[in-house]
């Protein structure tokens, strides 16, 4: 999430900037190892939490959909940011290249990308709580509305 609010700034950066706080500094070394370690918690989470709720009707599509885009998140960055990461280590050695925009450019949208990604599926998972609340309610109505009717009847 914080590429994606990060993304118009950054993208005024000029070579020496972007490369220093990016490649050199590596700002974003915790996000590899804390991030990844959150990230693959609320992928299993969501996992279990699909099965347990497998029979739970709407509630449970929306708990799929949330927990597989977490998924695809997750597999994006396998496509799309890690080999980037991979040629930005070169960088600490070799010269940059000099379309290293191009690189920028593909590792800051494939960053916003997967936040959108995420926050999509943080939606679905808060909307199959919401659907989940409705039903019970609904549910709950019901079972009011029908004791009174039969309370009436005596």
């Amino acid at each position: 999430m914080t590429h994606l609010l990060e993304l118009p700034q950054r993208m005024q950066f000029d070579q020496q900037l972007w490369v220093r706080v990016t490649v050199i500094e590596n700002i974003y070394k915790l996000f590899g190892t804390v991030g990844a370690v959150f990230e693959m918690a609320a992928i299993l989470t969501a996992i279990i939490l699909v099965f347990l709720i497998r029979k739970h009707g709407s509630t449970f599509y929306w708990t799929f959909g949330g927990a597989m885009l977490l998924a695809i998140a997750f597999v994006s960055w396998i496509i799309f940011i890690a080999p980037m990461n991979a040629e930005f280590a070169k960088w600490l050695t070799f010269p940059i290249p000099s379309n290293w925009m191009q690189y920028r450019d593909r590792w800051e949208y494939a960053h916003a990308a997967n936040a959108l990604i995420k926050i999509m599926g943080l939606s679905f998972l808060v909307i199959s709580v919401l659907v989940k609340t409705t039903e019970e309610r609904d549910l709950m109505r019901n079972t009011l509305l029908d004791r009174a009717v039969l309370r009436s009847q005596r």
